[in-house]
């Protein structure tokens, strides 16, 4: 299942936050219902920081940027600031830039 799309302006990536966890892990890819403009499923981010005052969203781009090898700055928060679906852009980037990693 894809997770992301590839647009003009860069890799968007679809996740599936799960603040407050006891560690910091990506994956697994997991079904989501259709909704228009976004993949068909999301990729799981558990971060130990809570859904606070915009520190869960700073924490999972931080181990989205760890996981892709890239820094925090290439990466903007495009939707789902307060709910657990949220859309990450990757500035410059194609879905060919990370085969590897998108394969999960």
């Amino acid at each position: 299942m894809r997770f992301w799309l590839e647009t003009a302006a860069g890799l968007i990536v679809a996740v599936k936050a799960h603040p407050g966890a006891k560690r910091v892990s990506v994956g697994p890819v997991i079904a989501a219902a259709p909704i228009p403009g976004w993949p068909q499923a999301r990729l799981r981010i558990s971060v130990a920081a809570p859904p606070e005052d915009g520190r869960a969203n700073e924490a999972i781009i931080q181990a989205l940027a760890d996981w892709l090898h890239i820094k925090p700055a290439a990466i903007t928060q495009e939707a789902g600031t307060t709910a657990r679906d949220k859309k990450f852009r990757i500035a410059g980037a194609a879905a060919g830039d990370f085969a590897e990693l998108l394969r999960l």
